[in-house]
């Protein structure tokens, strides 16, 4: 099942002059657009499409979600320190110990 986010606008393009009620010309342009967002994951632009999915879903839901989602990037965000403080002592200690 594909999804769709609302927010983003189907792109028509040249195809300006047909029906946009359509459902094959609504699928095509929808299919133009896919095509022009990249599908890795495992490249940057994969990633930061990634990470802006999931800010714009966590500030559109509210209560007990959004508190998770705030607990998921504090703990993400505890992680990256901690590493880096790892990383910086093991460096510290090598050098000067």
């Amino acid at each position: 099942m594909q999804r769709r986010e609302s927010d983003e606008p189907t792109r028509f393009g040249d195809l300006d002059d047909l029906d946009e009620n359509d459902p094959e010309v609504r699928a095509f342009a929808e299919h133009r657009a896919r095509m022009d967002r990249p599908n890795s994951e495992a490249t940057v632009e994969g990633m930061l499409r990634g990470v802006d999915e999931f800010a714009q879903s966590a500030n559109r839901t509210g209560g007990h979600r959004r508190l998770l989602a705030v607990v998921v990037v504090v703990l993400i965000l505890f992680g990256v320190l901690f590493t880096v403080w790892n990383a910086v002592a093991y460096m510290l200690g090598t050098f000067f110990g």
